[in-house]
């Protein structure tokens, strides 16, 4: 079940997906995707490694609130629109803050996937004190603005998704999301229902489509960053990529790590953009490599 947290004004869903006790993990999924796209799977592995895992649906996704409809274009025009945006990027990274606060942890461990490591990248620079270790997967540099995203995504992929048309059924929403999987799987990675069924099925028990929703999505995309540069962020960092990622190229994991400063850069071989299971174990050991960085520093004076 949900819990919530508030963030002016703003409801933000989270949910426990175990191992209370161990280290604080709080997940950050991707553009129009609701905290139910974390696969089963790799939680339970993150699990295992002494994580205590929780998930939250960022705003104009899942449970959380979604912002009135406004007249908007598909989600790459919104990084170029001058309009004034719904919300920032601040705003975004103070969400995840707000759940904190709602669970009562002073700091976590962040892993972010695709967008959701763009979010955790702001984070860590606007709020340094509550990141032990950054983590991100298949995600692009949080700096970068405008049409300069643009370098770092592989175009098909785009034309792809535009063609994408599904009867709104709840059978149209599993055929839509295992061809949105197809898309996002390293090229030659067989991708069927059972790839997919269960966040389907999360999202239909909670009446939830979220990767439909093209006005959500590009709120999301339009949200302005006005803060620092990564060379500020001071948590321990990982950065993941996948060699096959079919939507990002693997030069934005690079200029991630180049710009962190200390950034453990890992590129996986034969991964793509889609959390499939084949990195699930790969993915929960490198997390829990860059989170015993932690443990064995030493604590200063002002931390005790």
């Amino acid at each position: 079940m949900p819990r919530f947290a508030y963030n002016d004004g703003i409801r933000i869903a989270f949910e426990d997906l175990g191992g209370a006790g161990g280290d604080p993990l709080l997940l950050v999924m991707g553009l129009g995707t609701s905290r139910f796209w974390w696969p089963d799977g790799l939680v339970d592995e993150l699990v295992h490694r002494g994580f205590h895992v929780v998930a939250y649906d960022q705003r104009d996704a899942g449970q959380s609130t979604h912002l009135p409809a406004r007249r908007v274009g598909p989600p790459v025009a919104a990084l170029l629109r001058p309009t004034p945006p719904a919300y920032s990027g601040e705003d975004l990274a103070d969400d995840a803050v707000a759940v904190l606060d709602a669970l009562g942890w002073e700091r976590a461990h962040l892993f972010g996937h695709s967008m959701g490591g763009l979010v955790a990248q702001r984070v860590a620079i606007r709020h340094p004190e509550r990141v032990q270790t950054l983590a991100t997967s298949s995600a692009v540099p949080s700096d970068v603005k405008g049409l300069s995203v643009l370098r770092y995504v592989r175009l098909a992929p785009l034309v792809r998704f535009a063609r994408l048309h599904y009867p709104e059924t709840p059978q149209g929403d599993l055929a839509l999301a295992v061809a949105v999987a197809r898309i996002l799987a390293a090229p030659g990675r067989r991708i069927d229902e059972s790839d997919v069924r269960e966040f389907v099925d999360k999202e239909a028990a909670h009446r939830i489509a979220d990767f439909r929703d093209q006005k959500a999505q590009s709120r999301q995309v339009g949200a302005k960053w006005h803060g620092g540069p990564l060379a500020r962020i001071t948590a321990p960092a990982l950065v993941l990529h996948g060699s096959r990622d079919p939507l990002l190229r693997v030069s934005a994991a690079r200029d991630i790590a180049a710009a962190v400063p200390g950034a453990r850069l890992r590129i996986v071989p034969g991964a793509g953009h889609f959390l499939a299971g084949d990195v699930w174990a790969t993915y929960a050991d490198e997390l829990r490599t860059v989170a015993d960085r932690v443990a064995d520093q030493p604590r200063t004076a002002c931390e005790d």
